[in-house]
Order: structure tokens, then sequence, then C-alpha cells
């Protein structure tokens, strides 16, 4: 069976590396990579194939720093070439990236089976690139595998009963992949504050809007003088959107670093306090290392971790950042819950693809 799997972003390098450890031990299934070159700093793809084992791409796009029309175009038209030539029996997407979507796109005008990772999540907010991403993926795919419960029923809801696609519920492969490389953290090589918060932001309606971005980062130099120092991987569009605000990255408060690997990324996540973030992935991860999260965005795709009191939604108004912060330092969490799956999600996955050959 082969198998072209589409990345091109950092979470989706991260799932695949626990899909891809199990393709290669299976010798029913053959995987070629596709890497569309979304994430193009070495920090933020890289490395994450090199420190992770993830096998190399077997074709590099290298298509990054566009809108999203001519981003998506130019992968689906260099996608569509590549399985003209290499005539695979399924796709295999990831998420809710512009990747995710050319993949899914380009095998399906071709009537080439689509496996999507991930599916079945809503944030409801359709201003967000990544909505209108995994919205279009779920329509037009085949093996719909679904991390949650949530995700099920707002297929459901949809109306997926009608639509010839199957629903199954995976669990997560972000656990799988956080309980294998848990043990292999690296600390990255920096000077850390002995207690420390951290933080990421990327997201367009974070940072496209100045008075946005200046709202949250007022409150996080607040948090970071006045309470817990944070620490801030910095995403190149952020530190773009910042230096063109003029940001004083000198005199901040905040302790800014370069973009670290997933090893690290986990050491941080073992050693904070807590997270602060507006990455989809990084609540789940936060959950899974037993960390309270502050989502700095209005809504979640995740929305058992807020039912359950691990995350908590503080929008992007300086005072709610605050207020928001000040409470989840008050409330308690029993993390003794299952939520994804406890690390089986991707022998789920991998039975259900060979189970499914030649049905679509």
């Amino acid at each position: 069976m082969k198998i072209i799997t589409v990345i091109g972003a950092r979470p989706q390098f991260i799932k695949a590396a626990v899909i891809s450890r199990l393709f290669l031990k299976d010798n029913e299934i053959r995987e070629m990579i596709v890497h569309t070159g979304q994430h193009y700093d070495e920090n933020m793809s890289n490395i994450f194939f090199e420190e992770m084992d993830i096998p190399k791409p077997d074709y590099n796009l290298d298509i990054n720093g566009l809108n999203h029309g001519a981003m998506t175009g130019q992968m689906l038209t260099k996608i569509e070439a590549i399985l003209m030539s290499e005539k695979p029996d399924m796709v295999l997407v990831y998420g809710d990236t512009n990747s995710t979507l050319a993949g899914a796109l380009a095998a399906k005008k071709m009537h080439i089976p689509v496996t999507h990772v991930e599916a079945g999540l809503r944030s409801f907010n359709m201003q967000m690139p990544e909505e209108i991403n995994r919205i279009l993926t779920d329509r037009i795919s085949d093996l719909l595998f679904c991390p949650t419960e949530e995700a099920v029923s707002n297929l459901e809801k949809e109306g997926y009963s009608n639509i010839p696609a199957k629903i199954i519920l995976s669990g997560d492969v972000m656990q799988d992949a956080a309980i294998f490389y848990s043990q292999k953290t690296r600390k990255p090589n920096i000077e850390l504050p002995g207690i420390f918060s951290l933080c990421t932001l990327h997201r367009a309606e974070n940072t496209d809007d100045p008075a946005i971005l200046n709202n949250v980062f007022r409150a996080l130099e607040y948090v970071s003088e006045k309470d817990t120092p944070i620490v801030f991987p910095l995403h190149p569009r952020t530190k773009a959107k910042l230096n063109g605000l003029n940001y004083d990255f000198q005199h901040s408060p905040i302790h800014f670093i370069e973009p670290v690997g997933y090893l690290e990324m986990i050491y941080l996540l073992k050693n904070c306090a807590c997270v602060l973030t507006d990455s989809g992935g990084l609540q789940k991860e936060a959950y899974f290392f037993q960390k309270k999260c502050v989502t700095l965005r209005n809504e979640t795709e995740w929305v058992e971790l807020v039912t359950h009191g691990f995350n908590y939604l503080a929008g992007t108004d300086y005072n709610e950042i605050l207020n928001t912060y000040s409470l989840t330092k008050e409330k308690t969490a029993d993390f003794n819950i299952n939520l994804y799956g406890n690390g089986k999600a991707g022998e789920t996955i991998v039975n259900n693809i060979k189970s499914h050959k030649g049905i679509f």
C-alpha cells in the first residue's frame, strides 16, 4: 500500500513522527513524504526531522512566505504533479494548514482516497484560516480520524452520516508523541529563570492587528515583570510584526529566545509553571504535562480542556488576560482524566488505514 503524506508545519511534523514510525515497522505500507516547505525556518522545520527521526522527505516543495491563495495554489499544482507521477493508493494529511487543504484537494480531484488525521475540530470562528482549511478538508476526506468525542459529535451535527466517509474516534497522536519523546528531552542552551511561564504567539488574528498585538504584549510584560518571568520562543511571524511596531526587545521583561525544537519544547513544558499561548497544539501539550494553560484567543477547538478546568480562555484584552492568568493560579485541576487516547492513537489509525485498503 503506497501512501503519500503531505506535511508542512511544526504540529504536523510531530504527528507524522508517530505515524511514520509505525509505517516503517509495517511491511504492508510504503510511505512517501511531501514537505511543502510551509515552515521554512531551520528551527521550525529541519530540526524536527533530525531530532524526531522522521524519514527524510521524498519531495520538498519549498513553498513559503506567500499569501494564502498563492501558497495554497502553488502547493496544489506541485502536489498534483507528484500524485500523477507516483500514483499512490492514499493521501494522508494532518491538521488544518494550507498544506493540509492543498494535499487533500489535489488527491480528491484525482479520485485518490484522502485520510485526515485530526478531523472534526471546530473553533466556529470563520475568521481563522485554519477553520476554513479543516472544514473543507473534512468534507472531501474518506477516512476521518477524530482525536476526541467532541470532534466526532461536530461531524455528526454537520450531517456526516449522509456523507460516504468513515468517522473513527482514534485519540490524539500528539499524546502518543508526548509520551514517546518525554524521556528524550533536551535543555535549551540558554539560561532559564528558576520559575517561569512558557508563552508562544503566532496566529494571524493576534499578530496582524497592531492594537491586539500591543494589548497582548502589555499583559505579557506585566506578568513577566510583576509575577512570573515569561520565556517566549519567538515565532518568525511574531518577530516580524513586533519589529514593525518598533518593539523594544532589549528592555522587555519578557525572556525572548529563538524557536526551539520539539525535544527542547518538551523540556520547557515539563519545567514551566504555566503556559500562555494561542497555539492549538500547545494547549494540549500543556495538558499532557499537567500544566494549566491560558489561551490567548476567544475560542478553542479543544473545548474539553476548558470544560475540565485545564484551559482558560483569556481573549486578547489586557485586563482579561491578567484576570484569567490570576484565576488559573487559584484553581486546581485533576489531570488524571483520559481525554486523548492514552498514547494508542497511532496504532488505531494505522490499523484502520490497513483495514480500509481498497474500499474507497
